[in-house]
């Protein structure tokens, strides 16, 4: 069975509702198929899900089935988890969450641009809270590592952030594989102060001194812990970053999040508050990628997100360096057959070169 019809019919339908709207519609289908059992196994044989050896990947003392995410801000609160797995994707990072609840900014906060494949967010970190996200994720197994995507409340002065990242660690710990710092959002005032190498690598610290005694308590493995930072970081701050986060014992580093550049907004944008993602920032994030990947040098987990538009895309973003790529609004304009046509074309371009697993393409760049 095909799914034109949701090329033909729902998709465009979604696409003549407000944009959030057309977002939790979204999420409350898919929430139906984290819920219904049995249902999962179907749309991933409806979608023709690729399952292979080949595509996995094992990163941060982690294994993901394949190095495809679902990026933060889509499944804010935990609704669909399982849902996002039955599309094919090899791990989906929650959030952001913030230690207590929280409305976000005043509606409408969400815009799309389809001559542009862009949108642009000024959501403002709404969340359910800590309490509820750990209350749908504990105790549940899924077949991919689980990330949560950590930020402060609104009202939290920016000199006390490390108390809010902390208090979310502590409540969501034990249900997550990975953690993720962001210190990267447009949409809540000040906090991208906190992408300063030097304040970065004491919250880092900070937060993995934290790790650490969780780690004790629990008698667990401790989680490794990232770090997101915007696509609008200038590169020598982003080579900072990089030798901080290494230095200090991070696990990874997601490049990035959305952009404010006025330079590269869709003119029917301008005024908009919030970040801009999409194919308009595709360039940048490449740009930002390869950089980072000759800073690291294979000593921090990179993970690429921003103007994931085709199956292509995210050949090259492994190419360049990344070892896993996080898919948003790549999505939002390709459909739910998105995951599984770039495992396929994964699956390609590892038997056109010959190679034994997907790992493999790092550094492989085509020949121009």
């Amino acid at each position: 069975m095909r799914l034109d019809w949701y090329e033909r019919v729902i998709g465009p339908l979604l696409f003549r509702i407000q944009a959030e709207r057309a977002h939790h519609a979204v999420l409350t289908g898919l929430g139906l198929v984290s819920r219904i059992p049995g249902s999962g196994q179907a749309l991933r044989s409806l979608l023709s899900v690729p399952q292979d050896a080949r595509l996995a990947i094992e990163v941060a003392g982690l294994t993901f089935p394949n190095p495809i995410g679902l990026a933060a801000g889509v499944d804010k609160d935990a609704i669909a988890v399982s849902g996002w797995f039955a599309l094919g994707f090899g791990s989906v990072e929650i959030g952001t969450v913030t230690p207590c609840p929280q409305a976000g900014n005043p509606r409408p906060r969400l815009w799309r641009f389809p001559a542009e494949e862009a949108l642009v967010n000024a959501l403002g970190f709404p969340s359910a809270g800590a309490a509820v996200v750990r209350e749908r994720l504990v105790g549940r197994r899924f077949p991919g590592p689980v990330g949560v995507n950590l930020g402060k409340n609104a009202g939290t002065p920016l000199e006390r952030a490390a108390v809010d990242y902390e208090a979310g660690f502590l409540a969501l710990w034990d249900v997550a594989d990975y953690v993720v710092i962001n210190v990267s959002s447009p949409n809540t005032p000040g906090l991208r102060t906190l992408q300063d190498p030097v304040l970065l690598g004491y919250l880092v610290e900070h937060m993995k001194e934290v790790d650490r005694a969780l780690a004790r308590l629990h008698r667990a493995p401790q989680r490794p812990i990232f770090v997101k930072v915007a696509l609008d970081l200038e590169p020598m701050v982003l080579d900072e970053v990089v030798d901080v986060l290494i230095a200090v014992g991070a696990s990874g580093l997601i490049v990035g999040n959305t952009s404010t550049d006025p330079s590269l907004r869709p003119s029917s944008a301008a005024g908009l508050p919030g970040g801009l993602s999409g194919r308009p920032v595709q360039k940048r994030a490449r740009d930002l990628l390869a950089r980072a990947a000759e800073r690291a040098d294979e000593r921090l987990v990179l993970v690429s997100v921003g103007g994931v538009m085709t199956a292509e895309d995210v050949v090259e973003r492994i190419r360049l360096g990344a070892h896993l790529v996080q898919l948003y609004t790549g999505l939002v304009y390709r459909g739910p057959r998105f995951p599984a046509a770039v495992l396929r074309q994964l699956l390609r371009t590892l038997d056109e070169g010959g190679l034994y697993a997907v790992g493999a393409l790092r550094g492989r760049l085509p020949r121009s």
